[in-house]
């Protein structure tokens, strides 16, 4: 990812992008927010357009999630699925960079929507030890997008893949089409 005369980039709060060629059942052409990467940590991040087609109030009936309960369920990653967790994005349009905090109560996930954040409620997520992402990137398993508010606010998640790639040129416009199985081309 850096080369050696470089220093250590994080990526917290870059897009990643699944390489067409990534056949894993979690990650075919899946979108992630990268929320934490640290070089002695590893990274920390989100699937962005997985929606399990439920809502918080259809996994959670408790009284104290009734606030929430519309809001939709997306798959995080096949990390600590038995787990539900709210995350808050914010995009800053003047130095384009995308933050989120997790793991959020649901007084501060009601909190930070009425600031104008997109929370989203996660089955499990996505991680990765200390050097595993960078290497997995080196061997292109991963494209590394610039932070993108369509990330989101996309109405198509199962399309988000398409459009983020589109939008980053010819190549990968030429990227985005690759079937997903071609040996049926």
């Amino acid at each position: 990812m850096n080369p050696p005369d470089q220093p250590w980039t994080s990526l917290h709060g870059s897009v990643l992008l699944a390489d067409p060629s990534l056949h894993d059942g979690h990650f075919d052409r899946s979108v992630l927010v990268i929320t934490s990467h640290r070089k002695d940590e590893g990274a920390h991040g989100y699937i962005m357009n997985r929606p399990l087609g439920s809502k918080v109030g259809d996994l959670l009936s408790a009284k104290e999630f009734a606030p929430l309960a519309a809001l939709p369920v997306y798959l995080g990653g096949p990390v600590s699925q038995e787990h539900l967790t709210f995350v808050a994005f914010a995009w800053d349009r003047m130095t384009k960079e995308l933050s989120a905090t997790t793991h959020l109560t649901v007084k501060d996930a009601l909190h930070r929507q009425t600031q104008g954040e997109k929370v989203r409620a996660f089955v499990g997520y996505s991680g990765w030890s200390a050097g595993q992402l960078e290497s997995e990137i080196e061997r292109s398993a991963w494209v590394v997008a610039p932070p993108a508010e369509s990330a989101l606010r996309t109405l198509r998640p199962n399309q988000l893949w398409r459009d983020i790639l589109r939008s980053m040129g010819p190549y990968f416009r030429l990227l985005s089409g690759t079937p997903d199985d071609p040996s049926l081309n």
